[in-house]
């Protein structure tokens, strides 16, 4: 080889699908093409092709990658003498892996489902294994509780733990990692209540049937882009499901974006509404406090598909509907946290911050969990427990 020849380098297969993999979570996987991840390598398009046929096989790459580093680092831990000293090990390697992932920590649970049917089974086996066994530690460490309490606290921890991929707060590394380690043993030690007065999740067809047409369009709409993604549902689609001839969409809505910004901007100014009527005539800011999770806990359980939506879709929107709703959703996250500073505790407003969005992606995840022991009044307890 002449020595102007450039040496490609050993580890370029994995910095493509790193590279890949924060474009996939800023912008979402339809919205990033080969070229996109190229310069972000500082390679040429088809350069990418001799590592990878397809951008699904670049994601698949991403994807393993992190499933196998969540493996391994659940793995390490079982060296340790007792379930308990296993466990705080494992959720604090797993905690400080994220944060130095952070900016794709979330890739498998929002863009996984873009990943071949193959690969997407085999990963989620993968992933379910090490789950099962953090939940196995958990057991261990408190043999009364019941499996149903397992499987939540379990997914409890590993929201907080994913938390900081969801926003863009900072906080000093040392202070995130305390924090979040903070707030998932505060999960893991909490006691739940047990599960009654749960209620089917959604609305019912007979439901639907009665509100006006743009109402049904905005519901079914959600439905949809939860169930398969915005980019792989048409208004065609929007218009069978709400009962509504596909040209008649447009009397209601301009554009598929306009729908889907149309429900955030809904979904908003209810929760800010619901959220003024809750603190109202509150006497102090722990009741306060109280009233504002009670509330958060139940609009988001009432629109779980809308929660998953925002976070998962909200890079379709366009650029100054998503500038808004940031802005509303800033605003509500400083009400969260002002709160819990004159509630007390004495922690600095960034902490505050983190702990604040650790307990909204618990709320999130939990309202979209299958099953009927994850109710509003288990998840409100939890996330009690983060302040």
């Amino acid at each position: 080889m002449q020595p102007s020849q450039r040496r490609r380098p050993k580890d370029r297969k994995a910095s493509i699908a790193l590279a890949a993999a924060e474009l996939f979570c800023a912008r979402g996987f339809h919205n990033v093409g080969i070229e996109d991840i190229a310069r972000a390598v500082g390679i040429t398009g088809p350069a990418i092709y001799r590592h990878f046929p397809t951008k699904q096989a670049v994601l698949t790459a991403a994807v393993e990658e992190l499933v196998t580093a969540f493996a391994e680092t659940v793995a390490a831990a079982e060296d340790r003498e007792d379930p308990a000293t296993r466990l705080d090990a494992a959720m604090g390697a797993i905690v400080r892996y994220t944060l130095d992932r952070r900016l794709v920590a979330r890739l498998y649970q929002w863009e996984g489902r873009h990943l071949p049917d193959d690969e997407r089974t085999r990963l989620a086996e993968r992933f379910d294994a090490s789950v099962h066994l953090l939940r196995d530690l958990l057991l261990d460490t408190r043999p009364g509780l019941p499996k149903r309490d397992v499987a939540t606290l379990t997914t409890a921890a590993l929201s907080v733990v994913a938390s900081p991929s969801t926003h863009r707060a900072n906080l000093a590394r040392a202070g995130a990692e305390r924090t979040i380690t903070a707030c998932v043993r505060a999960v893991l030690t909490a006691d739940l209540p047990a599960p009654r007065g749960g209620r089917p999740r959604g609305h019912r067809p007979e439901q639907l049937a009665l509100l006006p047409r743009r109402e049904r369009l905005l519901a079914e709409a959600v439905r949809l882009f939860h169930e398969r993604g915005y980019h792989e549902v048409g208004i065609a689609d929007i218009g069978e499901a709400a009962g509504i001839n596909a040209s008649s969409v447009y009397a209601h809505f301009a554009s598929k974006t306009e729908l889907l910004a149309a429900a955030f901007y809904r979904a908003t100014s209810r929760l800010e509404l619901a959220t003024a009527t809750a603190l109202v005539d509150a006497g102090t800011p722990a009741q306060a406090l109280r009233r504002l999770v009670d509330t958060y806990v139940r609009i988001t359980f009432e629109g779980a598909d809308l929660a998953a939506v925002y976070v998962s879709e909200s890079e379709n929107l366009s650029p100054a509907d998503r500038h808004r709703l940031r802005v509303a959703q800033r605003r509500h996250v400083d009400t969260w946290v002002g709160l819990v500073a004159k509630a007390g505790g004495g922690e600095s407003p960034a902490a505050i911050r983190f702990r604040v969005h650790a307990a909204l992606n618990v709320v999130t995840d939990l309202a979209r969990s299958p099953g009927t022991s994850v109710t509003e009044a288990r998840t409100a307890t939890l996330v009690h427990r983060l302040f």
